[in-house]
C-alpha cells in the first residue's frame, strides 16, 4: 500500500513523526509531502498568487512552500502522477479539529484534496488540555491508538468523495475509553477573541485566538465523545448541497 502523508502543522512538526510511526505499521511505502511553514487555520486554500516551490529533503519526503491543499495537489499530480497514494493521512494535528471547526483546518482540508483525487483520506488530530502548550503537546493518544483506529478504517468499504476526521482525547492512552462513531458536532459561536495591541512604533496590530468551546451538549457529536474520554471517528462528505432546501427553493423560482 502507498501511503502519502501531510499535515499543516509543517514538515517539521511533532505530529508528522507520530504520524510516520503509525503509517509504518501498515506500509513501508511511505511519501511524505508536507507545508515547509505551519498553515494552521489555511482551510481548503489553493496558491494561485505566487509560485510554489517544491523542496527534496530526503527519499520520498518533500515540503512545499504553500497550504496543505497544495501540498496533496503536487503529490498527486506531480510526485505521484504516475503511481496515484492508495490512502492519504493527514496529521496528526497539534490540537482539535471538531465541529464547525473542521471549515478552518488545514488538516482536515488535505484530506479532502485527496477524497477530491479520488484517494482514500483520513485526518487525525491530537487534543490538548491546555491552551498554548506549542510544541510539548503529547500525542500519547495518538501514538498508542492510531493502528486501532485506521486498521478497522482501513478494511472497510469506503464512498467516493468522502473522508473520515479522527480525534484522540487529551488523556494518557491508558485512560483512553474506547473509539465512538459520531456525527459533527457544532459550537454555540462567539468563541474569536481578538486581541488589539500596540507595536514599538505606536501602530495597532491584532492577534486572533479562541475561548473556550461553548457547545450544545444535548446529542452525542465528537465535540461530546472527545470530552467523554473517547476517540471520535466522524464520516464527511464534499457535497455541501442541503437537500432538505432544495424544494423550498424551487418553489421560490415558481
Amino acid at each position: 500500500m502507498r501511503i502519502l502523508l501531510t499535515n499543516d502543522d509543517g514538515i517539521n512538526a511533532a505530529g508528522l513523526k507520530v504520524l510516520e510511526q503509525i503509517a509504518r505499521r501498515f506500509s513501508d511505502d511511505i511519501w511524505v509531502v508536507a507545508p515547509a511553514e505551519e498553515q494552521s487555520g489555511t482551510g481548503h486554500s489553493l496558491t494561485l498568487s505566487r509560485p510554489i516551490r517544491l523542496r527534496k529533503l530526503g527519499e520520498r519526503r518533500f515540503c512545499v512552500t504553500g497550504t496543505p491543499t497544495d501540498s496533496v495537489m503536487m503529490a498527486v499530480g506531480h510526485l505521484m502522477k504516475e503511481l496515484k497514494p492508495d490512502l492519504v493521512l493527514s496529521g496528526v494535528n497539534r490540537g482539535a479539529n471538531l465541529a464547525d471547526d473542521i471549515t478552518y483546518s488545514g488538516t482536515v482540508s488535505a484530506a479532502m484534496e485527496g477524497a477530491l483525487a479520488g484517494v482514500r483520506s483520513i485526518a487525525l488530530s491530537q487534543v490538548y488540555a491546555r491552551e498554548g502548550m506549542g510544541d510539548t503537546v503529547p500525542f500519547d493518544a495518538a501514538t498508542a491508538w492510531g493502528e486501532r483506529v485506521l486498521e478497522p478504517l482501513l478494511a472497510a468499504p469506503s464512498e467516493p468523495r468522502t473522508l473520515i476526521n479522527v480525534n484522540f482525547p487529551a488523556l494518557p492512552a491508558d485512560r483512553v475509553k474506547g473509539i465512538r462513531v459520531v456525527s459533527q458536532g457544532f459550537h454555540d459561536y462567539g468563541r474569536a477573541r481578538i486581541d488589539q495591541r500596540t507595536d514599538p512604533r505606536g501602530y495597532d496590530y491584532f492577534w486572533f485566538g479562541l475561548r473556550p468551546m461553548v457547545h450544545t451538549p444535548a446529542h452525542a457529536t465528537d465535540i461530546e465523545a472527545v470530552a467523554d474520554g473517547y476517540i471520535s471517528v466522524t464520516p464527511l462528505q464534499l457535497d455541501l448541497t442541503h437537500r432538505p432546501s432544495l424544494a423550498a427553493l424551487e418553489q421560490v423560482y415558481r
